[in-house]
């Protein structure tokens, strides 16, 4: 950076050059940086970077009665887990030097390590991201938000259901529970100033800890966000089913409605508001409606787009024609001229690196099958597990509870679900146990936090400042008890009603 910022002041005429010393502070200035300090690295990195790299030479080099190739996959495959525990580097760039080293060591070849781009999952999460990106350009995503806010109420209690509400209507419209978080946090910043509540109040707890945790949660009972499309993709590669958008909404959407009231009951109870009447809020609504204007061709083409699909996803029951197509198909449409209501400039904004993280995931799950190591990883992990799922109780309950722990240690859904999901499936192929059920309660448990740590999410909502770690923590643990109860009771008596047994 220093030698290109020296290279452009050369080039104008009447400038001297700089001294080294005076580039780097010029550079520095231009960036926003503070060269006097060090930088920081924390700790939980640091020992992740070290550990990173001594524990998979330590198992590479370990004289284990095990297939070398099968050792050597299992190598780089921890260091590809413990960078993206410890988050020592960028998880799509963890990845990308995984899947580099499977092939430039010889592990498998460039075919198989780079497999994960050539399935349908990462241009399925591509085209959902396209979808969000409709959503929140042409202003579609933040007029329904105020409309429906607008339509609840002005009681502390109608305007928290009317986050949960929104929270799960944004789950089909923006497939992405940090944006879900931006949208909501906008407006529940609008209203509590127009309240005149702030950090500290009851009413600024219950809001963000509502909006935050539910954005985490609901994208778990739709095929919608990274963890539930990567959750799908690794059922169908690695179980060999079809995996219905329209049977995984239908199944949860009995949950989904008893989760909406009884998040609504618990953080009423846990925080009761100040005061139970509110005025101002919809002053500011209006307001902001009005200086939205009236709708646009661009939000009613974008609205128009979006129900398309979600027909179409509905519907695949009957068409059978894979979400992946349909996502990726209409995000596409939505960029083209005149047809759509994105522009290149508008692409350019995306966070690629999710889907090569995306990728890669499902580029070491292949790995593991070609090399047979994943036999090995399913002994070690589930073989404890046969012996108690002898009923269609402790399927729903025993796999769920196992993942909720599992999520603890691996901090991000994604994370949790590629080293996982590909075991637990060939788990239910030796014990005979529904592939489809086990592997959509294990995609759901992923939902299930106590720490903010465990989710980008949670993360992003944490950072507003209006909740801390305990109160995530209460809502946490009751809400996963809660979702353990419900699936208690439906996995035996409703699923096999339409057709998951």
């Amino acid at each position: 950076m220093i030698s290109m910022f020296e290279q452009t002041r050369a080039k104008l005429p009447g400038l001297a050059p700089l001294a080294p010393a005076e580039a780097d502070e010029r550079a520095a200035e231009a960036v926003g940086a503070d060269i006097s300090r060090p930088i920081q690295i924390p700790r939980r990195i640091f020992i992740g970077r070290i550990l990173c790299v001594a524990l998979p030479l330590a198992l590479w080099f370990a004289p284990l009665r095990i297939d070398p190739t099968a050792k050597h996959a299992l190598a780089i495959a921890l260091f590809m887990i413990v960078a993206w525990i410890t988050e020592a580097l960028a998880h799509a760039i963890t990845g990308l030097i995984g899947c580099y080293l499977f092939w430039i060591l010889g592990v498998v070849k460039f075919g198989v390590a780079f497999n994960g781009f050539a399935t349908e999952t990462p241009w399925f999460y591509f085209g959902a991201l396209l979808f969000g990106l409709m959503a929140t350009t042409s202003g579609l995503a933040r007029r329904l938000a105020y409309l429906v806010m607008l339509r609840v109420g002005n009681s502390y209690s109608r305007i928290l259901l009317g986050m949960i509400l929104l929270s799960f209507m944004l789950t089909f419209l923006v497939p992405s529970g940090t944006a879900c978080v931006v949208i909501m946090a906008a407006i529940a910043l609008g209203l509590l100033d127009a309240y005149g509540f702030g950090v500290g109040s009851n009413i600024g707890r219950g809001m963000f800890i509502t909006l935050t945790y539910t954005a985490g949660m609901f994208d778990k009972m739709v095929i919608a966000g990274p963890a539930s499309i990567l959750g799908r993709g690794l059922i169908e590669k690695n179980a060999h089913i079809e995996v219905l958008w329209s049977k995984w909404m239908l199944a949860y959407l009995p949950l989904s409605i008893i989760t909406i009231f009884a998040t609504w009951r618990l953080v009423l109870w846990l925080y009761p508001p100040e005061k139970k009447i509110l005025a101002g809020g919809a002053a500011f609504l209006k307001e902001e409606l009005l200086n939205m204007g009236p709708w646009t061709a661009k939000e009613k083409h974008a609205l128009l787009l979006m129900l398309l699909a979600i027909g179409l996803w509905m519907t695949d029951f009957i068409h059978h024609i894979p979400p992946s197509m349909i996502g990726l198909g209409i995000g596409l449409v939505a960029v083209l001229p005149r047809l759509g209501v994105l522009k290149v400039d508008d692409v350019r904004e995306m966070n690629f690196l999710s889907i090569i993280f995306v990728a890669t995931a499902i580029g070491l799950s292949e790995v593991l099958i070609q090399t047979k190591a994943l036999d090995l990883i399913t002994n070690v992990m589930f073989a404890w597990m046969e012996p108690l799922i002898k009923n269609v109780f402790a399927l729903a309950f025993v796999p769920y509870w196992t993942a909720f722990f599992y999520h603890i240690f691996l901090g991000t859904d994604i994370s949790m679900l590629s080293t996982s999901v590909p075991p637990l499936m060939n788990f239910a192929t030796t014990s005979g146990t529904n592939p489809l059920a086990l592997g959509m309660i294990w995609t759901f448990a992923a939902g299930g936090k106590i720490f903010v740590y465990q989710s980008a999410v949670m993360i992003v909502g944490y950072s507003y400042g209006y909740f801390d770690a305990r109160d995530m923590f209460r809502v946490g643990i009751c809400l996963t008890a809660i979702e353990s109860i419900l699936l208690l009771i439906f996995v035996p008596l409703y699923w096999p009603l339409i057709g998951i047994r």
